[in-house]
């Protein structure tokens, strides 16, 4: 459409085109040659076929002409394209034999067939020159080899540096003659919704592949995936292969780690997820330090959401925020005069919209550091300053294994620890006495325990110590009662043995 201060100058400008093809038809006089309205006229029509571009915030903005719109991502991908590898990791799995278990039949046709290589495929980006991938946990989990490929068809033995199931992270490395390409850190903070945005990986196998897309939402939390709660979401196609692949901004930098996405199919239906670059610079960090596994801040503190009700009764406009429900004695918040019943607001002056973000926040801050915290505190706001502590180690560390003849034989146990809990992915607040390791083919595994359980009660007897227990399971019955902590269900059992 023409603007409506444009239509009055045109009009004008074709009565005054007409009057001078009227004129045309009278002799004049000799006189040097000047633009006719003809040629005003057309170049005013060739100025109004492309309006001026509309505002937008410094850094942004909307593509403006053909030229712009046939840009190309080519040298981007170029640029940070050699720094996507391919992943691969294999483990022996023992054939599992129908016989198996059966004496009779074990012993002519054996407990098992040989030994049978399983292999997973994923994407991994190189952070570090000196040859630092990041890749997802869940495509090296359970690993007996881990392969990297470069995009130049290199292929290098790996060595796990750290890994994090509870993240879904893992850093590996390989070693090279000459340093390798990169794919800088950037800082996910940074990303608004609607930013471009280039995923990279392996999909379905086919070979390294480049989608492009949005950011379509942030902080997303509740997936599925993991333990962790605060994924970028992107319309960047993302397939199985893709998992540890890069998310890549406009900058050339590396925003964030594919890992999951929403399917009913199993391929790509535009929704993906990917983990933020600034929680993947805190666990490169870590590996760098020599850690094995991600050790995150601790305050003595736990939270809960914050829901429409509880907004309401603490005199909240908006259901926001992380409540506080438990304060242990001693810890960092206490300290800094948190309270269960407080709801922490802000982060060092960055809102906090629900538990997983309060998390997160906490997650990217160095041990040995301070944080600033906003909270809502008998209806009263206030700041506050927060320790960021190590996890402490415990009274008892010792790990006991149980012999003999029990239901508990061929099991390692300890005391837990908020250390070992965080180690472990568990809740730091959760105590008691924790099975670390499970025999193979012992009693404990016949019977179904598993690592992670927290043994509470046997024979009657409350469990507090890794000692107690042992001492119990050397007792000289055939009846036995326990009750055992599983994934936060108390799980009790009967039994003769």
């Amino acid at each position: 459409m023409v603007p409506k201060g444009w239509m009055a100058i045109l009009a004008s400008a074709l009565l005054l085109l007409a009057t001078s093809a009227w004129a045309q038809d009278k002799p004049a006089p000799d006189k040097p040659a000047e633009p006719g309205l003809k040629d005003i006229l057309t170049d005013l029509l060739e100025s109004m076929e492309e309006p001026p571009p509309p505002p937008a915030p410094p850094g942004r903005r909307l593509p403006f002409g053909r030229a712009e719109i046939q840009l190309s991502f080519a040298p981007l991908v170029k640029e940070t394209a050699p720094a996507v590898v391919n992943v691969y990791a294999s483990k022996q799995a023992r054939a599992r034999s129908p016989f198996e278990g059966d004496p009779f039949f074990e012993r002519f046709f054996g407990g098992g067939g040989p030994p049978r290589a399983q292999a997973a495929l994923g994407s991994g980006v190189l952070v570090d020159k000196s040859g630092i991938v990041v890749t997802n946990y869940h495509v090296i989990r359970d690993a007996d080899e881990v392969k990297v490929a470069t995009s130049d068809g290199r292929e290098f033995e790996s060595k796990v540096l750290l890994k994090d199931e509870s993240i879904d992270l893992a850093v590996l490395k390989i070693e090279g003659d000459a340093d390798f390409p990169l794919i800088p850190i950037g800082d996910s903070d940074a990303l608004e919704i609607g930013d471009l945005v280039l995923a990279i990986g392996n999909p379905f196998g086919v070979g390294q592949t480049t989608t492009s897309g949005i950011v379509s939402a942030l902080a997303r939390s509740h997936i599925g995936v993991s333990d962790f709660g605060f994924f970028i979401q992107t319309d960047a196609a993302i397939n199985p292969g893709n998992s540890g692949g890069a998310l890549i901004n406009m900058s050339g930098q590396l925003v964030g780690i594919n890992t999951a996405i929403f399917s009913r199919s199993g391929g790509s239906i535009g929704i993906g997820f990917a983990i933020p670059s600034n929680i993947v610079r805190a666990v490169v960090n870590a590996a760098k330090n020599g850690q094995d596994f991600f050790e995150r801040p601790f305050i003595g503190a736990t939270f809960e959401p914050v829901t429409a009700q509880i907004a309401e009764s603490l005199g909240m406009k908006l259901p926001t925020g992380a409540l506080v429900s438990d304060v242990a004695e001693g810890g960092p918040a206490a300290k800094a005069g948190l309270k269960p019943g407080d709801v922490v607001l802000a982060m060092n002056d960055i809102a906090i919209e629900h538990v997983d973000a309060l998390g997160y926040r906490l997650a990217t801050q160095p041990i040995g550091g301070k944080a600033t915290l906003k909270i809502l505190s008998k209806g009263e706001e206030k700041t506050i300053e927060i320790s960021l502590e190590r996890a402490p180690e415990g009274a008892s560390n010792e790990t006991v294994k149980i012999d003999g003849r029990s239901p508990f034989a061929g099991a390692e146990v300890t005391a837990l620890s908020p250390r070992l809990a965080q180690r472990l992915g568990m809740r730091t607040d959760v105590s008691g006495i924790i099975v670390t390791d499970i025999g193979r083919n012992s009693p404990a595994a016949g019977f179904g325990f598993r690592p992670g359980d927290i043994v509470r009660e046997v024979n009657g007897e409350d469990i507090t110590s890794a000692a107690q227990l042992a001492e119990i399971a050397g007792q000289n019955t055939r009846w036995w009662r326990f009750t055992v902590e599983r994934d936060g269900k108390l799980l009790r059992q009967v039994l003769r043995y």
